[in-house]
């Protein structure tokens, strides 16, 4: 591949991408809207469903990039709805363990279920060793996002 098609392919890429996080936030923001949450609700369920188990707090502020402050309001939030429960930890008792709701995360899940047949659809046509080149390029990603997360949040705001 030459410097020029390279370069065409990453800026095509960095254009694509941007155009693919704004949907994702936008898209983010109508089932939010659907099921009567706020979008970082939404993200924080589906991280605390993907890698199941109770977590404090601060690992909740950690998983979203949130401060300790947010993710607590964010805690209450789904502790209101119904969606988590906190719970004194067995082990440290100074410790409160916050804990998904099986029941009221159907209601989201119902949602996912519903729209994932289609999203599943876009991989369809992919070979295996594509279908893997996305799923690390995914993980960088996600990786990445938390690491830039952390740097934005470490330096000064604009002015």
């Amino acid at each position: 591949m030459t410097d020029a098609r390279r370069d065409r392919l990453r800026e095509e890429l960095s254009m694509e991408s941007r155009r693919y996080l704004a949907a994702y936030v936008l898209f983010n923001q109508a089932v939010a809207d659907h099921l009567g949450l706020h979008p970082t609700d939404v993200q924080c369920l589906s991280l605390l469903t993907a890698d199941p188990g109770p977590r404090t707090v601060k690992q909740i502020a950690e998983m979203t990039g949130l401060t300790t402050g947010s993710a607590t309001r964010l805690v209450d939030r789904l502790e209101r709805g119904g969606y988590v429960v906190r719970a004194p930890d067995r082990q440290d008792r100074r410790r409160v363990l916050v804990t998904p709701v099986p029941e009221r995360i159907a209601r989201v899940t119902a949602v996912w279920d519903d729209l994932g047949p289609a999203w599943q659809s876009l991989l369809d046509d992919h070979s295996e060793a594509e279908l893997e080149v996305i799923a690390r390029h995914m993980r960088r990603a996600y990786e990445l996002s938390h690491t830039q997360m952390q740097r934005l949040r470490s330096t000064p705001k604009p002015d």
